[in-house]
């Protein structure tokens, strides 16, 4: 085989085109050349991965100018880490009995609004979610009540935080401060922009998480926790390579190297350029659905809660008869070869531009053209 072979194409694996945004399901992000030469070059040396795990946070910190980071095995780690920081410290008795959590203040608190399937994360090292709020609105008093000793961390959902059931960040911060409590923020998806990566601290929080396989274009196992000195220590010390809860989320040498240089490179982007990007081809897309009578294409900015993030310019498609509706519309995308991944917002569907390649978005609406049509 030659020297880069296709191995997709080798195990019968069809190739998709990403119009649907960092969805882990599909992949995430494709990894620049300069991410994947920093994995190559970590891969050809033996380290010490406790010096590199500091060295590398340090590296990060100074980038971001933030207290402290650290490498994690992907965001969802990164949740898991943070809250057995935040239960065991760095405590060896305490990190070694996790998840048995008796007599150690384990309960995190969260918003009725901010539940989702993610908390299971933050569960692993034995923390219990306690609720407060609800669905259409959290009261400060709400969560003043829900704190007690038992509790060890308040964790905030930024994807929801524009939620009708949610407090602002500053006043959960507060709050909780008043009660020496740390917020964890989980930040997955939320860049662009650039300067989610250290404002969530400002704002506050003591430990933000992102996913360094989504729109930083890292490792796709890897993700980043910016945040306090201590807590951020504590993460390293629950985790790979000790014998700790986090053992099993192991990022790698490889994914360690490779997530400095996609924060290096993320930050020295052209972010402007990215968004007139992102606007040409959610016009192009538009553009060429035009006359088809029984689908609307409009631009949303930004776009609807729950599709991250929000900042992005995004093509919504209503859909009526005698069109199939959105689901058959998708299951026919997605059936081609090359298949075509797309979102869905309620009765729309949706054509994120985040991970297009250039010329991509005119394979889109062809394609879509004759689904319609």
């Amino acid at each position: 085989m030659s020297k880069n072979p296709d191995w997709y194409r080798a195990l019968g694996v069809r190739r998709v085109i990403n119009a649907w945004g960092t969805m882990t399901r599909i992949g995430g992000s494709l990894m620049p050349p300069e991410v994947l030469d920093a994995m190559a070059g970590a891969a050809a040396a033996y380290v010490d991965l406790d010096e590199l795990h500091v060295r590398a946070g340090q590296h990060l910190a100074r980038a971001l100018d933030v207290p402290a980071a650290f490498v994690s095995s992907g965001a969802a780690a990164g949740l898991t880490l943070a809250a057995a920081a935040c239960i065991a410290a760095d405590d060896p008795a305490r990190m070694a009995a996790l998840p048995d959590t008796t007599g150690l203040p384990h309960v995190i608190v969260m918003h009725r609004a901010h539940r989702n399937r993610y908390d299971q994360c933050l569960r692993i090292p034995g923390a219990v979610i306690r609720e407060f709020g609800g669905a259409d609105q959290a009261e400060p008093w709400e969560l003043e009540t829900a704190l007690n000793p038992e509790v060890a961390a308040v964790a905030y959902v930024a994807e929801y935080g524009t939620a009708r059931g949610s407090l602002p960040l500053e006043t959960v911060v507060r709050i909780a401060a008043d009660h020496g409590l740390p917020v964890i923020v989980d930040a997955a998806a939320e860049l662009p922009p650039v300067e989610n990566l250290w404002d969530f601290l400002r704002r506050g929080a003591a430990l933000a998480v992102f996913s360094g396989g989504k729109d930083l274009r890292g490792p796709q196992a890897s993700g980043l926790v910016v945040g306090r000195s201590d807590l951020v220590g504590f993460c390293r010390a629950n985790s790979n390579p000790n014998q700790r809860i986090g053992r099993p989320m192991k990022a790698g040498k490889e994914e360690i190297v490779g997530l400095v240089a996609a924060v290096d490179r993320y930050l020295a982007l052209d972010h402007g350029a990215r968004m007139a990007r992102w606007e040409n081809q959610v016009e192009a897309i538009v553009d060429a659905l035009e006359g088809i009578p029984s689908a609307r294409a409009r631009r949303v900015f930004p776009s609807e809660p729950g599709i991250q993030p929000t900042s992005i310019p995004r093509v919504y498609v209503d859909l009526a008869p005698p069109a199939p509706d959105v689901s058959a519309v998708i299951q026919a995308l997605r059936a081609g070869d090359p298949s075509i991944a797309v979102g869905q917002s309620r009765s729309s569907l949706v054509i994120n531009p985040q991970m297009l390649e250039e010329g991509e978005e005119r394979v889109v609406a062809a394609r879509l053209r004759e689904v319609l049509k």
